[in-house]
């Protein structure tokens, strides 16, 4: 039978919030601190602070053992086990800021009550024995330690904390160990323990594989472009190789997230600080950072070579669909590139919140795809937003200054897009003209 626990969860963002929920769901009396006010009072009053499949039915069916607090102090109280879950966002060398999980063991101070301290945002590999030797200045010498890093995507992170591919635990002492893996319990996945800087290199080295496949598939992709082949048909017999497998082979204009760049980076950082240059994994970042810049200067070519007082239209924000979230997003580089063209940018997206920063200040949301491209010159199409196969596009073609459109995630059909009179570009395929 699950062992109750009662575990503090530092930080209420994507990781935090899923974290929590989750555990309660499984069973354990869970307290969420966070230092955002704004977060936790969406939170009392019934809300959820971010879009995440099923969140916000999870947090409703757990408030019983499930609260919320700004006060450190209030969440590790009562507390046995704290996870960590806090931004390690790139610094300017590409190394992770890890200053918000050090001031959480700082508010840890001689809180020796606790069993164990568990880390869950992604850090570079090393990252365990400064965490343990700030927990030792901070009096929390007999507190346990643990690597437990996450594998949630944005948009399913509650499936994928519920059903994982796998459950990773790096820790020294087996007893730490075994009281992670008894947190657990109820999760419907296999848990794999192993030291901690193995259990810190495996998040890295996943994500930094899946981005390989993502910048691989689009340099097939223009290499498909030069010579006439079509990227849909080259990755779908490709991905059917029962070595390869179709994931993660889908052409566009990049990736982007909180994950994909910054672990790449911190990555290459590592190996570069360790004195090995990470040539690969440069290039897998080169390439993701050309893809919206080859989309802006393929438009510009199209559109006579030049984008000077051109109206374009961007057809999502997020960096992908299911989530509101914008970090890094290929969208981003985008509206950045398009303004520094000399453009007027629209936008339009069902879930990412309005922002109020560079470059996103300087254009205009409008509330349905149609209405965005209405006297636009030309469209991208940015996130794959299912919404955007049932648009009405004949509708949009004929309401165009200029019925161009650049779909960025090959989602909609060439044939049937020239035939209703667009010039239809898409990465890795051949340009189709209007026909209509």
């Amino acid at each position: 039978m699950l062992e109750k626990r009662r575990i503090a969860v530092f930080g209420a963002g994507y990781i935090g919030l899923v974290t929590g929920a989750c555990f309660a769901k499984l069973g354990h009396k869970v307290v969420v601190r966070d230092i955002q006010k704004e977060r936790i009072d969406i939170l009392h009053n019934g809300g959820v602070p971010i879009h995440e499949d099923g969140l916000g039915e999870l947090v409703a069916e757990n408030t019983d053992r499930l609260t919320f607090t700004l006060d450190a102090e209030e969440a590790v109280r009562d507390a046995d086990v704290v996870y960590v879950c806090v931004d390690t966002p790139s610094t300017p060398s590409g190394d992770a800021d890890l200053s918000r999980i050090f001031q959480v063991i700082d508010a840890l101070r001689g809180a020796r009550h606790l069993a164990a301290v568990v880390v869950k945002s992604t850090v570079p590999v090393g990252t365990g024995a400064r965490v343990r030797a700030a927990m030792d200045r901070a009096g929390l010498q007999h507190v346990g330690y643990a690597s437990n890093p996450e594998f949630t995507a944005e948009g399913q992170a509650v499936r994928d904390f519920m059903h994982p591919d796998r459950v990773v635990i790096g820790a020294d002492d087996p007893e730490i160990a075994k009281l992670v893996a008894q947190l657990h319990e109820g999760v419907d996945g296999p848990v794999v323990e192993m030291d901690i800087p193995s259990a810190e290199m495996v998040k890295l080295a996943a994500n930094a594989l899946l981005a390989t496949k993502i910048s691989f598939t689009n340099e097939i992709a223009t290499v498909c472009e030069a010579t006439g082949a079509d990227v849909e048909h080259v990755v779908r017999a490709v991905g059917l190789d029962h070595r390869l497998g179709p994931h993660y082979m889908r052409p566009g204009v990049g990736w982007g997230g909180s994950c994909f760049p910054k672990d790449s980076r911190a990555l290459r950082a590592m190996a570069s600080n360790s004195g090995y240059s990470f040539q690969m994994l440069s290039s897998v970042i080169e390439v993701n950072d050309l893809q919206p810049r080859r989309a802006v200067q393929r438009l510009k070519d199209e559109l006579d070579g030049f984008l000077h007082d051109r109206t374009v239209a961007l057809l999502g924000i997020a960096f992908k669909p299911g989530t509101d979230d914008v970090r890094e997003a290929p969208s981003t580089i985008l509206a950045s590139r398009l303004l520094a063209e000399g453009a007027a940018v629209r936008c339009w997206d069902p879930l990412a919140r309005p922002l109020d920063t560079v470059p996103w200040s300087s254009t205009t949301r409008y509330a349905t795809p149609v209405e965005a491209m209405t006297g636009a010159d030309a469209v991208i199409i940015v996130t794959d937003w299912p919404e955007l196969r049932d648009v009405s596009w004949d509708r949009a073609a004929a309401a165009m200054a200029r019925p161009l459109i650049f779909d960025g995630r090959n989602l909609l059909d060439p044939q049937r897009m020239g035939s209703l009179g667009f010039t239809y570009m898409s990465v890795g395929r051949r340009t189709v003209r209007g026909t209509a």
